[in-house]
């Protein structure tokens, strides 16, 4: 495994969820307008040559107009340095759910160079991030913040465990497959009880990936909503649901199979057993993603899923 490669040397520091009760890094300002050169972070998937490749390319044309804190193709590196202003993140969309783990919670900008397939998150291409990063470096982009969602699980009325998704939180049913019967809670009042094999609450962010191959609908980014999709329901009348964000979400599981699991963006936080209770609400913080211009939702969309098609003129 690459050991991240530190260009600086920041002391290093506790673990600091962002989510019990730590402040958020914030970037050190005045970078941007032609003041000063931002610091930056480069992160990327370990072990992947088209990652690598690009990091080499690329790494003339961005210490140019930048200093470089670190290169960590490892995920390791604490970000204990206060005043790093971007992370570049090299690799697909798992390594900027990868780096929204890393930075947790941190309002530090990130930014996505697509080394790998579908790349809705990672959307510039190496070519877009070289025509960019000068026009990036004096102020030439957006900043969108992005919802996450915090979920907890609740054990005997004790929280033994939460964490932060940028994509979706599932309840996935796990062998032998029974099918689940899940209770919904919404602001504390019973919606329904669900028979399917699972449930998915998703962000905007995460409609385009584990909801989207489900069945559920597509949202538009900036919009603060999440998306409740059954996975297989029991009857056709259980349909995807897109509430607000702000609404409180319970989940409890009747009888739950021997490994049904809570799925945070592709990971794991733990079994559910009879009588835990799963909460998701949204998250104080959120994942900032730097956008330069050209970048379009909806040409991504058409790029990303292939959408075709004639227009009459």
């Amino acid at each position: 495994m690459t050991t991240p490669k530190a260009i600086t040397s920041p002391a290093p520091i506790s673990d600091r969820s962002a989510d019990n009760g730590t402040a958020a890094g914030q970037p050190a300002s005045g970078w941007g307008d032609g003041g000063k050169r931002p610091r930056v972070a480069i992160l990327g998937a370990p072990d992947r040559a088209r990652v690598i490749s690009a990091l080499e390319r690329l790494r003339a044309a961005i210490t140019s107009h930048a200093d470089v804190v670190v290169e960590d193709l490892a995920f390791e590196y604490d970000f204990a340095d206060p005043d790093i202003d971007l992370v570049i993140v090299l690799g697909g969309d798992g390594s900027i759910l990868q780096a929204a783990r890393q930075l947790a919670g941190r309002a530090i900008p990130v930014l996505g160079v697509n080394c790998g397939a579908l790349g809705f998150l990672a959307a510039l291409s190496v070519d877009d991030f070289l025509d960019a990063w000068p026009q990036v470096c004096q102020g030439g982009f957006s900043i969108v913040d992005h919802l996450m969602l915090r979920v907890a699980q609740v054990r005997g009325g004790e929280e033994i465990t939460h964490q932060l998704a940028l994509n979706e939180v599932a309840i996935l049913g796990g062998p032998p497959y029974n099918l689940l019967e899940i209770d919904l809670y919404a602001d504390q009042a019973l919606a329904t009880t669900y028979r399917c094999d699972g449930l998915i609450v998703s962000t905007p962010v995460g409609s385009t990936a584990y909801n989207l191959s489900a069945g559920g609908p597509i949202l538009r980014k900036h919009l603060r909503a999440i998306v409740i999709q059954p996975i297989s329901p029991h009857t056709l009348t259980y349909r995807p649901l897109v509430d607000s964000a702000d609404t409180e979400l319970e989940m409890v599981v009747a009888k739950p199979n021997e490994s049904t699991s809570i799925v945070t963006d592709g990971r794991i936080l733990g079994q559910v057993q009879r009588g835990d209770r799963i909460t998701i609400r949204a998250s104080e913080h959120t994942f900032r993603m730097l956008t330069v211009p050209g970048q379009n939702e909806y040409r991504t969309l058409r790029e990303k899923l292939g959408w075709g098609g004639s227009v009459l003129r």
